[in-house]
């Protein structure tokens, strides 16, 4: 689960990246979700936009995709959603620890 501050974090890193996920017609195939896994895997953060064409709201394809990825939620704004994953094997985005100690 991610702390307001990591939120803010990755929020701020993913305005710089390109939209490389997109929505359309129907529900969410397996081909977008595969397209998810990989872009998460290889990158840990992915923004996605859902079209107008979509039977889906962008909280909904956003929640879904991440659930069927084992990815969190970022953002939703507009059209648009943010979705991070961290990859175990190798760390590309860095956040800090923001847990309490006691």
């Amino acid at each position: 689960m991610l702390s307001s501050k990591q939120r803010a974090i990755l929020r701020g890193l993913a305005s710089a990246e390109d939209t490389i996920l997109h929505v359309g017609k129907g529900d969410l195939g397996e081909n977008i979700v595969k397209q998810a896994a990989d872009a998460l895997q290889a990158r840990e953060l992915v923004k996605g936009r859902v079209l107008e064409t979509s039977g889906l709201s962008p909280k909904e394809a956003a929640d879904q995709i991440a659930s069927k990825t084992g990815s969190e939620v970022v953002q939703v704004i507009g059209g648009k959603f943010v979705l991070y994953k961290p990859n175990p094997k190798e760390r590309k985005i860095d956040l800090p620890d923001t847990r309490k100690k006691r």
